[in-house]
């Protein structure tokens, strides 16, 4: 029984207290946050020391720079790291206009020109690998090397996006939350969200929870205690998430002037391709990224690529920070 609830105890003192502990170590390795105008746009973003080769970190959807917390001091012993909150997320600018690869991909450009003054690596998670994928193939004078971690590659492009998880879920709910008028996102998001039905008969329970949480911090991210750090690290990312951001993978803009293929094939610099794990459900649905097929196509496109299949789920930086970092350090090796 002791040993029953010291084990509970330990559970949700590191599932409550992950992002200050986190960040912590982020603050104590010497990392501060700035501000930055670019094309009339804010971005906020964070500068570690210069102890290396500059690396822009571009995080996935739905989160912010903070995301990349648990992998933030160590990349800093090798690395001058910048990273950055993109338009719709965080403390950076909403300007829904930029909501596209292109657009947003120009501004990172003019980022690494302004602020970061070299070449850099760029490690994009997500749909943040899109853009570091943009930036490798359409601004190769900003990079260096490019990291694309698990990024949606081929399946934010409709018709096929219309069966994968993101286009389902966090998409629809999106543009369904704009055209409803309501204001509170996180609210609509657990009342409309396919995301919950993954719970099954857990999903009344989580809901409710969510929602009395919510209403009792409106203005904080919800924190659970009974669900892991990568669930209330959705929520945290969801409190400052732009709708509009969604939408614009719901209308397919996104893509607007963004051929992923042709990119791949323009990638001239060292190239590292991680792949997580992936499934379909049982209405075809892909719950991931990519599966091997869209993985492969995209390896074989990259003409200096290494590939790496990993066993983790999406957020590979922030499930298994340490074999994220050990592939970034062990990168150096091809970009130095």
């Amino acid at each position: 029984m002791a040993l029953t609830a010291l084990s509970v105890g330990g559970f949700i003192f590191h599932t409550m207290t992950y992002f200050k502990r986190n960040m912590s170590a982020v603050w104590r390795a010497g990392f501060a946050e700035k501000q930055v105008t670019i094309n009339g746009s804010n971005i906020h973003y964070a500068e570690g020391p210069a102890n290396g080769l500059p690396l822009l970190l571009v995080h996935g959807q739905a989160v912010d720079w903070q995301n990349y917390a648990r992998v933030l001091p160590a990349l800093a012993d090798h690395y001058h790291v910048f990273a950055l909150d993109c338009y719709g997320h965080g403390r950076s600018a909403r300007v829904p206009e930029k909501y596209a690869a292109a657009a947003l991909g120009n501004d990172l450009a003019q980022f690494i020109r302004e602020v970061i003054g070299e070449t850099a690596v760029v490690s994009g998670h997500s749909s943040g690998g899109l853009l570091a994928l943009w930036l490798a193939a359409n601004a190769p004078d900003t990079v260096r090397g490019v990291v694309l971690e698990d990024p949606p590659l081929f399946t934010t492009t409709l018709p096929r996006a219309e069966k994968t998880w993101n286009y389902v879920d966090l998409a629809t709910t999106a543009y369904s939350f704009v055209q409803s008028g309501e204001t509170d996102f996180v609210t609509y998001q657990v009342r409309h969200g396919k995301f919950y039905t993954l719970f099954k008969e857990l999903q009344p329970r989580l809901t409710q929870s969510v929602l009395t949480y919510r209403a009792k911090h409106p203005h904080e991210p919800v924190k659970l205690f009974y669900m892991p750090p990568v669930m209330n690290e959705l929520w945290r990312g969801l409190q400052t998430y732009d709708p509009q951001f969604g939408v614009s993978f719901y209308d397919g803009s996104w893509n607007d002037g963004f051929d992923q293929a042709d990119a791949l094939r323009h990638i001239y610099v060292p190239a590292v391709l991680i792949h997580t794990n992936w499934n379909y459900n049982e209405a075809g649905i892909l719950m991931a990224a990519m599966d091997d097929k869209d993985a492969e196509q995209a390896r074989t496109l990259i003409p200096d690529v290494e590939f790496v299949k990993v066993d983790s789920g999406h957020g590979f930086h922030f499930e298994k920070p340490g074999n994220f970092v050990q592939i970034m350090v062990n990168f150096l090796e091809r970009v130095q």
